[in-house]
């Protein structure tokens, strides 16, 4: 079709063929095929058509027009309609034009997309901030969490990077939302999408300038937070932050001009933060005695990020980009750690803390799309490489009645990670086929010091050198399929995963370990569309979740002087196979989409408290935790009430369960012990009203309550916030003011109980959760 049909300037020196499409039963329609700018075309290309079985007729000056039917889905950007060969005739043809109503386009129900534009009341912040706000996500102890689970796997701009992390959620509170263009939320990947993430994926997309000529974006949020104090603190420490400002400076330039796209983005985000105070009371079994602490945490942060690249079109069918990101992030911790008896009248010890981080990320990208003559039809390759440097260095004051000790230690960790990506994308004549490989090494020297003083706690023993490799070459197919009643996507991926994690032969407790396996992770969906408006899905995926480097790091992180996170080598993956099913309406005002899901995982991995036989310390060590259950359902609502009113409503509820395990510990004494059952169910509710006003304002109030869930070993309480915030058009529409409020009431409040062995722990975190922000962006 490539060589008669839609393509620019026609076929070799010959005038241009025209298309016209017919509906089922013989009715005119708006041009369903779009082709983009200098470019060939061998395929259609529908845009904002009904699906429904079509008729495409071709016609050619000088030729007889010829006609044949197919059937146009939803699925697909592009299909194959074939060659259309015609048989030349005497007569002179007129080109022909198409016209008529173009039809609403419903979002795919295995994927969501939310454009920050569209949520000022989270808006100004940081990505956490933003993803609190949005529908079918939950946040518990600053990580996000998909239908209960925190095991989600976050990308930026379709890839992992150690700005969000390779197997963990870092930095999420630290990216700003000024540089995010929308986010989305992929419960259900395909096998396209890496085997990792056994709740699903969040996908974090990136502004980017490419309107033509010179232009650009200048923004400038600033904010104030922990407005009052929510609980005073225990006698006798440094004050906890108040009024902490917020500022966040943007720009965003573009450059575009025939083959040429050049794009550059700047942001810096500057907070102090009442980042942590909990109260927390720990009654230990064997003494028969409760310690009550205040765990208080002053944070100073600052977030710089710089990318650019260049967008070449070497020729009609080659793209090629380069892109480079560099960021630096500086964390400053200054902390309080008092412990006193039951009832207050004894400080047993005062532990103070410093904790200065520097992290730094360096990214190369470089790609190539060959697109053929067939629309849609195309060959990409890429390679990124990144460079990731944690250097925290701590510093800890241990004040004891009789004495005051000096610690501290330090850690260098450099990442280095290389991805090699090969994808091939060839439309069908009813959908289309995509196949692609994926090689990843990924290397991790990590080195601890400790600088043990007088009457240290700290284990100068397990520091020292650790070394985390990874090597993962994958391979996918998956196939989509279309007709007009029913949907078919159906893929396999195939992974090849070494890990070996080489510990320092001098370390007292653990052993260079790790392991490998090639296992395949099949994905499917089924969708049969009732009517234009009506449609049922179903699907089956099988996902998992390795062990990260921090998983598995040996060397102690101290939360607390009394609480220590240790990493297990000998932790091994989890496998989870989830169903769910779908429905999803729409009508003219408002869609409804209700699911129903079940999430069964083996080799659960959660981390285990415990403490050793006379020793008040309490170690919190990952443990492969047998098999675990998540069965729930998710129900999304938005209607447009009024002309300028829309109301949206999101509701998920969930029964989360974990079996009874048996659990052998090597650190920091070799135990055996045995955790009961725990079980719940919990759910979240989110309501979002939207009102569009005249002068391009738009106001949102918004409200999230959590229900109580399980943690490792206990429960965290229910939860409850109210954000409002406004925008404004301003300049003609070139300027934006904005102004929000997250936290209205100041209600959020933490609550965790955990049942160790050997001692019970509550507390409740009163750290900082409202905040007020101004902002203004100018785009020029």
């Amino acid at each position: 079709a490539g060589d008669h049909i839609g393509e620019r300037g026609g076929p070799r020196n010959q005038k241009t063929a025209s298309v016209r499409l017919r509906g089922a039963q013989g009715r005119r329609r708006q041009d369903p095929f779009r082709r983009d700018d200098n470019q060939r075309t061998g395929a259609v290309r529908p845009f904002g058509h009904r699906a429904g079985n079509y008729t495409i007729e071709a016609s050619y000056l000088g030729y007889i027009a010829k006609s044949e039917k197919i059937f146009v889905g939803n699925l697909s950007p592009f299909l194959d309609a074939g060659v259309f060969d015609l048989v030349q005739d005497t007569r002179l043809l007129d080109e022909l034009t198409v016209n008529g109503e173009r039809s609403p386009i419903s979002s795919r129900m295995e994927k969501k997309s939310y454009s920050m534009t569209d949520n000022p009341a989270h808006s100004g912040g940081s990505a956490l901030q933003a993803m609190q706000g949005l529908p079918g996500i939950t946040v518990v102890d600053n990580r996000v969490q998909l239908r209960g689970s925190d095991r989600v796997a976050i990308l930026v701009d379709g890839k992992q990077t150690a700005l969000t992390g390779f197997d963990n959620q870092s930095g999420l509170d630290n990216i700003p939302a000024s540089a995010i263009d929308r986010i989305e939320i992929i419960n259900n990947p395909s096998s396209r999408y890496d085997a990792g993430g056994n709740a699903g994926i969040i996908n974090i997309i990136y502004k980017k300038e490419s309107r033509r000529g010179f232009n650009g974006k200048a923004g400038l949020t600033g904010g104030l937070g922990a407005l009052w104090e929510k609980h005073a603190n225990l006698p006798a420490i440094r004050p906890q932050y108040m009024a902490t400002p917020k500022i966040n400076p943007s720009l965003m330039l573009g450059y575009r001009k025939k083959k040429v796209n050049v794009f550059f983005q700047g942001d810096y985000l500057y907070t102090r933060t009442l980042n942590k105070n909990e109260f927390a009371d720990r009654y230990y079994i064997a003494g028969d005695s409760t310690i009550r602490q205040q765990t208080k945490r002053n944070r100073n942060t600052g977030f710089l990020t710089l990318k650019s690249g260049v967008d070449l079109n070497l020729t009609l069918k080659d793209i090629f980009t380069i892109s480079a990101l560099y960021g630096s992030e500086k964390i400053i911790d200054r902390g309080d750690e008092p412990f006193f008896n039951a009832d207050l009248t004894t400080r047993y010890r005062l532990w103070q803390f410093l904790e200065d981080e520097l992290k730094t990320t360096v990214m190369a990208t470089a790609s190539w799309q060959h697109r053929f003559d067939r629309e849609g039809h195309t060959l990409s390759a890429g390679f990124n490489y990144t460079f990731h440097r944690e250097d925290e260095k701590y510093f800890f004051t241990n004040i004891m009645p009789a004495f005051t000790g000096l610690d501290s230690f330090k850690l260098i960790s450099d990442e280095h990670v290389a991805d090699l990506n090969i994808d091939y994308v060839r439309p069908l004549r009813r959908g289309r086929l995509e196949m692609g490989s994926k090689f990843r090494r990924r290397v991790i020297p990590t080195d601890m010091r400790f600088f043990p003083g007088l009457g240290s706690a700290i284990d100068v023993s397990a520091g020292g050198k650790a070394t985390y490799a990874e090597t993962i070459p994958a391979l996918y197919a998956n196939l989509v399929l279309e007709s007009r009643v029913m949907e078919v996507e159906a893929g396999l991926r195939g992974e090849y995963v070494d890990v070996r994690y080489t510990v320092d032969p001098s370390h007292p407790t653990y052993k260079s370990d790790g392991y490998s396996y090639v296992l395949p992770f099949p994905s499917v969906r089924v969708a049969f569309k009732i009517d234009e408006s009506n449609r049922i899905s179903a699907f089956y995926g099988r996902r998992v979740d390795r062990p990260g480097e921090v998983d598995i790091r040996v060397f102690p992180k101290y939360d607390d002087v009394e609480i220590v996170k240790v990493g297990n080598p000998e932790l091994r993956p989890q496998f989870t196979n989830s169903v769910e099913l779908g429905y999803k309406t729409s009508w003219k005002r408002g869609w409804l989409y209700v699911a129903l899901f079940d999430r069964m995982t083996d080799g659960t991995m959660t981390r285990i408290a415990s403490v050793a036989p006379g020793s008040p310390i309490i170690h919190a060590i990952f443990q492969n935790a047998g098999q675990s259950y998540v069965a729930g359902g998710e129900a999304a609502f938005s209607q447009k009430i009024t002309g300028p009113l829309t109301f949206n409503i999101n509701a998920s509820i969930y029964h989360n369960r974990i079996d009874a395990f048996e659990v052998h510990i090597k650190y920091p004494v070799d135990s055996d012990f045995t955790v009961a059952a725990e079980q719940v169910t919990s759910g979240n509710v989110k309501l979002a009203g939207l009102a569009t006003l005249p002068h391009q304002t738009e106001i949102q109030l918004s409200g999230i309550w959590l229900a109580p869930d399980i943690i490792p070993q206990g429960r965290v309480g229910g939860r409850f916030s109210l954000d409002a915030g406004v925008k404004r058009g301003v300049q003609r529409g070139r300027g934006e003011v904005m102004l929000n409020a997250s936290d209205l009431l100041n209600t959020m409040r933490v609550r965790k109980r955990i049942l160790g062995d050997g001692f019970r722990y509550t507390s409740v975190d009163y750290g900082e959760t409202q905040v007020i922000r101004l902002g203004y962006t100018y785009k020029f």
